[in-house]
């Protein structure tokens, strides 16, 4: 099976005579590729963690194993092969579900000379999905992120809502994002699964325009489940124009597109339960 171009995915009702997916949610972060990383460890999970994806209503999944980390290397050409091998299994299975090569790119001082092995949320790494240490925002990250400007890159900073310096700081996000970054929610985050702190974190990330895009970032561990289609209940809500914004964003990214909609961005006051 030849693999899918991003930009041939018809998940928009257009009127055309494209038949739309029941299951049309798109997930751009998750750990769905079996035994590459911390996510799923076997063919067996993976098919079942599919399976529980078109039962939330996902049809399209960006897989994003871990790349670049202290513990996971995963090669563009070695994902790509993954996604294809994996793709050829949902189908024999089935499963309608739409799975496309991806990175959570670990961020490091030398990413901008490691593009060539690296994986683009869209086919054309328009947009990168990034992850920051969990402890902080390096130093060196506005630099970088301009490295990645001058390359036509804009990079999307995954779950910055447990990033600790964020959680303390969200100015930082503010920061970054009024230079040309973009933010990735995690659905458990806002829905409460991480806990009442980080959810209500989350709804002012959203409230404030710091988050354009909510994902699954699912692995095979039963705290870390899908909950998009209850994330995405939770969006609309905190307004009813949230959900729908968030769903049209995640298909701009995959597809390299301009974002239209946006919530406006404004920078959140600090809350003295965040000390606590």
């Amino acid at each position: 099976m030849m693999f899918k171009s991003k930009e041939q995915m018809a998940i928009m009702d257009t009127g055309t005579a494209t038949k739309v997916r029941r299951n049309s949610l798109v997930d751009l972060h998750c750990h769905i590729l079996p035994g590459i990383d911390d996510g799923s460890p076997d063919l067996a999970t993976s098919l079942e963690l599919a399976q529980t994806a078109v039962r939330e209503g996902i049809g399209y999944i960006l897989a994003t194993p871990h790349h670049l980390d202290r513990q996971y290397i995963n090669h563009r050409a070695d994902v790509e092969q993954a996604v294809t091998k994996f793709q050829h299994e949902l189908d024999q299975a089935q499963i309608p579900l739409t799975i496309f090569a991806g990175q959570e790119v670990h961020l490091n001082g030398d990413l901008a000379k490691r593009l060539p092995d690296l994986l683009g949320i869209d086919e054309n790494m328009h947009y990168m999905l990034v992850e920051f240490p969990h402890q902080e925002v390096p130093t060196y990250t506005k630099e970088l992120f301009f490295q990645l400007n001058c390359q036509d890159i804009i990079p999307v900073i995954a779950h910055p809502e447990r990033n600790a310096q964020i959680l303390k700081q969200p100015e930082i996000l503010y920061e970054l994002e009024t230079e040309g970054a973009l933010a990735q929610l995690t659905a458990t985050s806002l829905v409460g699964g991480f806990g009442k702190k980080l959810r209500k974190f989350s709804i002012d990330l959203v409230k404030h325009g710091l988050v354009q895009v909510v994902a699954s970032d699912a692995h095979a561990l039963k705290n870390r489940k899908f909950a998009l289609r209850e994330a995405y209940l939770a969006l609309d809500e905190i307004d009813r124009d949230f959900g729908p914004i968030f769903f049209e964003n995640s298909k701009h990214l995959l597809n390299g597109e301009i974002l239209n909609q946006q919530i406006s961005l404004q920078p959140i006051r600090k809350h003295s339960w965040w000390q606590k």
